[in-house]
């Protein structure tokens, strides 16, 4: 496994990751290990800049939204790292790249990562998104899997107005080093552009997508055949039809064209 290691000096850090245009956005050639790495040294005391780092991930539809949705685009813009969580962002990158992404960071992979290297160092997370029960049930399987990771606290993500000011501000107060947020993609991008002056005591933000419901077990990951070859997206349409397959049949084609027309072969 190809592996890019980044020496962390505080607010220059992001600005040493390596980096390649895929599909119109700058992603980070990371691999997962360097990824988990690099937020596992952005929490350290000695790095914290003042305000939380902002990490989120891109797939196919993202870059179909980002293209199409100028909102979205700015939203990904304005994310301090970009990870590939979809295996053709990676090959369209090899075929094309002279510094290729090396490998898929999906976050439900991430996540574990980070919380091995977590636990072990210290550190402390916070899950904010998913409905009430399906928060719970994710809380609860990652304390059983991680019994010595420090979650000090959760909340469901159905919160607007006031009651999401209050929560943000009782997130702060909890001063996490990482706070996972799964709200939807653009939601989650939002939330982040609106409450990162109100989480000066947080050390990551990192958001997630669906990740919960993984974590719960409400929904399982493609057979990994099926994820090497960049079929994932197929296994969730054929679980949630109604939901997905429409969304995929709109982003998929104009994500294909993005891959091949929206690329460049280097850039740091």
């Amino acid at each position: 496994m190809l592996e890019r290691r980044v020496n962390f000096e505080g607010r220059a850090a992001t600005a040493e990751v390596p980096r390649v245009t895929v599909g119109g956005l700058r992603m980070a050639t990371l691999d997962l290990e360097a990824t988990a790495d690099f937020m596992i040294e952005a929490t350290d005391p000695r790095h914290r800049i003042g305000r939380p780092l902002f990490l989120t991930s891109a797939n196919g539809e993202v870059l179909a939204r980002c293209s199409t949705e100028p909102q979205t685009e700015r939203l990904f813009r304005a994310a301090d790292l970009i990870n590939a969580d979809g295996q053709p962002l990676v090959a369209a990158s090899k075929l094309q790249s002279w510094f290729p992404l090396p490998e898929r960071v999906a976050t439900t992979d991430l996540f574990h990562v980070v919380a091995r290297k977590a636990e072990a160092a210290g550190r402390t997370f916070y899950m904010l998104g998913a409905s009430e029960d399906e928060n719970a049930a994710a809380v609860a399987n990652v304390q059983k899997l991680y019994p010595n990771l420090k979650i000090v606290g959760h909340s469901h993500g159905y919160l607007r107005g006031d009651a999401m000011r209050a929560r943000v501000e009782e997130i702060n107060a909890l001063a996490p080093d990482y706070l996972w947020v799964a709200l939807g993609v653009p939601s989650e991008q939002a939330f982040v552009e609106e409450f990162t002056p109100l989480l000066t005591n947080v050390g990551v933000i990192k958001t997630s997508g669906g990740l919960f419901n993984f974590l719960s077990g409400s929904r399982s990951r493609a057979p990994q055949w099926m994820q090497k070859i960049g079929l994932e997206w197929a296994w969730r349409t054929w679980l949630e039809p109604r939901r997905l397959f429409w969304r995929y049949l709109t982003t998929n084609p104009r994500a294909l064209y993005l891959l091949f027309s929206r690329n460049r072969p280097f850039n740091r």
